[in-house]
């Protein structure tokens, strides 16, 4: 085995990686992977040395660390000896970056069913007309860049390190109890990394293996996910003109999602009589709501109507919101609003998920927010998306014709395009995508069995003239 030895060990003089490090990490897969046998001895350190044409130094340290990391054991005047016990593979030999076959390694039955989920919808790159993307290039970086500086020269100073940053939560509540119509005290805000997040806290906290939940079909696919995550046996509710249905012959529900402000994907806006009928229902069955008003801040027609958490503030209303969609993409914070009784085993959750997010971020957004720069943000930003959206209604009625019936979004960030004509709008979205436009098709949007067929398509974040040209492209496409 001296003379075998080093031909196992391929030491790279690269510069990238120490020759201690790679003689290290090499020995120790060899060991672990059963090439060297437990009880075997090593060569001496002058003669691995010689061979591998390194410093006696160099092998001196790397079998040093390993013999702390008790894979060889160290004995005056005798060579070094591999550790009994410490074979991973069975006598197999192990490269480094292998890995078990997938299905030797046993995987609950949640992450069994990821495969076949499909949302997330992930894309390499950003392109016309992905949904759910605000445009960044829009953005005051630069007075942004200014908060998270003083930010960071306060962090030391910083006497409150609550998880959720108090100045956050007031501002945003004022900000909240004036455009959304929420009623809440500031501890009840919880500062999550997404939106998304904040819906796997309030599912997990809520639902036992086996309860009831109900989403909107079509609808979200991260709460379909996020649910069943839970282990809820979760149904899909059809929709009417007016939003989610309360149908009478299901299992009542220990949860109901919706997207009443701008329905998901639909765009449709929940009336007020439909919004007192889902909370007088919820109250009589004792269901909590969790209201996602995903781009609730984006309406274009008039002004909103007022969150269902503002119309029941002391009921089971969660109201879940990002600022994702209202900023750009990369500032991930998102929030949770939660019934005041739940405050302390809500923050809890929030810890034992380790749901947190940086205080200096907090604490920039906080300064975004009360200098007046957010709210301002905003009030630019609807008035550039109506543009928007008007420019994307003009463009598919000019290149699509008749082959699409549009629902026009009062508000939000992107609309629903229904086929018309027989097509199967995966196979229509695969063949867009290939052509560079990105959309979802309507299809994978329902959970229950349908014929509809659409796409789904964002014009927040693309100018006129990407809008233009990418409508080209679905044109003829479709055509």
């Amino acid at each position: 085995m001296d003379d075998l030895l080093p031909g196992m060990l391929h030491l790279v003089r690269d510069g990238t990686e120490t020759l201690m490090r790679q003689l290290t990490d090499q020995l120790r897969l060899l060991i672990t992977g059963g090439r060297l046998a437990p009880g075997q001895r090593l060569p001496s350190s002058r003669q691995l040395a010689q061979a591998l044409e390194v410093s006696r130094n160099t092998v001196s340290f790397a079998i040093e660390q390993l013999a702390a990391e008790g894979y060889v054991s160290l004995s005056a005047g005798r060579r070094p000896q591999v550790a009994e016990g410490l074979s991973l593979d069975g006598g197999k030999a192990a490269s480094k970056g292998s890995r078990l076959p997938a299905e030797r390694l046993p995987l609950s039955s949640w992450a069994r069913g990821l495969q076949r989920a499909s949302w997330p919808p992930v894309y390499a790159r950003p392109r016309p007309f992905q949904p759910g993307l605000a445009d960044e290039r829009e953005f005051p970086h630069d007075l942004w860049s200014r908060c998270l500086r003083r930010a960071a020269r306060n962090a030391l100073s910083r006497r409150d390190r609550a998880i959720n940053h108090p100045p956050l939560q007031e501002a945003l509540l004022a900000h909240l109890a004036v455009h959304r119509g929420i009623k809440a005290k500031p501890c009840q805000i919880l500062i999550v990394p997404t939106a998304q997040a904040g819906l796997a806290m309030v599912a997990n906290a809520l639902l036992g293996r086996g309860d009831h939940a109900w989403i909107e079909s079509p609808g979200y696919g991260g709460a379909h996910v996020a649910l069943q995550a839970a282990g809820a046996v979760v149904a899909a509710i059809p929709l009417d003109e007016h939003g989610i249905t309360i149908p009478a012959r299901k299992h009542a529900p220990r949860l109901i999602f919706v997207t009443p402000s701008h329905q998901y994907p639909t765009a449709r806006m929940m009336p007020i009589g439909r919004r007192l009928e889902l909370v007088r229902y919820a109250d009589t069955v004792g269901a909590s709501i969790v209201e996602d008003d995903y781009d609730g801040e984006f309406h274009y027609e008039a002004r909103p109507v007022a969150a269902l958490q503002g119309l029941a503030p002391a009921s089971r209303t969660f109201y879940l919101g990002t600022f994702s969609k209202s900023t750009y993409a990369d500032i991930r914070l998102g929030y949770v609003v939660v019934p005041e009784a739940l405050v302390d085993t809500f923050e809890l959750a929030q810890r034992h998920m380790g749901l947190l997010t940086p205080l200096t971020t907090q604490d920039a957004l906080a300064e975004f927010i009360t200098s007046g720069a957010y709210l301002a943000h905003l009030r630019r930003m609807t008035r550039l998306y109506k543009t928007r959206r008007d420019r994307m209604l003009q463009a598919l009625a000019t290149e699509a014709g008749d082959r699409l019936t549009i629902e026009v979004p009062a508000g939000g960030m992107q609309l629903l395009a229904r086929c018309r004509t027989s097509v199967n709008d995966q196979r229509l979205a695969a063949r867009l995508r290939d052509a560079g436009v990105i959309s979802r098709p309507l299809s994978s949007l329902f959970f229950h069995k349908t014929r509809e067929q659409g796409l789904f398509l964002g014009f927040a974040a693309w100018n006129e003239a990407e809008i233009d040209q990418a409508a080209r492209v679905l044109g003829r496409i479709i055509r």
